[in-house]
């Protein structure tokens, strides 16, 4: 893949995730409901967000990773086997760190 491609495509995905990390920020509530249920709701949102908060900082680390590689000149290879990645796998996941096989074979996906 070219190096500008997969500079534009890591930047756009460092971009999502920054953002998705920003709309997790706890809006302050201006009303305390009695209900059991609202605390319910509360507690449920509370750990769903911290969820996605972890989620989506393993995602920035996988972006980081790979803007490693690009500059040492190895993205684009696996990291096991150093194989190339298709690039039709980096457009569809531009921090793919391994072949689709040695996904399936990890039991990654």
């Amino acid at each position: 893949m070219d190096p500008e491609r997969a500079r534009h495509l890591l930047a756009q995905e460092r971009e999502r995730i920054e953002q998705g990390i920003a709309d997790l920020v706890p809006e302050a509530s201006s009303e305390q409901g009695d209900s059991g249920d609202d605390g319910s709701q509360a507690l449920y949102q509370q750990e769903f967000d911290v969820g996605r908060g972890q989620d989506l900082q393993e995602q920035l680390a996988a972006v980081e990773r790979a803007e490693a590689r690009l500059a040492d000149g190895t993205y684009g290879r696996s990291v096991e086997s150093g194989e190339p990645i298709p690039d039709a796998r980096l457009e569809a996941l531009p921090t793919a760190e391994r072949t689709v096989d040695e996904e399936q074979r990890a039991g990654a996906g």
